[in-house]
């Protein structure tokens, strides 16, 4: 019998407590080709960095740095 086992989280791996919002190449890999945020399922983030990955997107929509729709 095969287990489905969820990938590892990125963050929690690299030992990264904080998500910049102006680094924007790695805000840019959790949001999808329409402007969307990426579900957690999708993302692969653990709940905690999810939770911090969406206020950091939404903190860099705010400052201008991302748009807040796809062109």
């Amino acid at each position: 019998m095969i287990k489905n086992r969820k990938k590892p989280c990125k963050y929690c791996i690299a030992g990264e407590k904080e998500i910049d919002y102006k680094d924007i190449k790695s805000i840019q890999k959790f949001i999808n080709q329409y402007g969307k945020i990426d579900p957690k399922k999708r993302s692969g983030l653990c709940p905690k960095h999810q939770r911090k990955m969406s206020t950091a997107i939404k903190r860099a929509r705010i400052m201008a740095l991302l748009p807040y729709i796809a062109e």
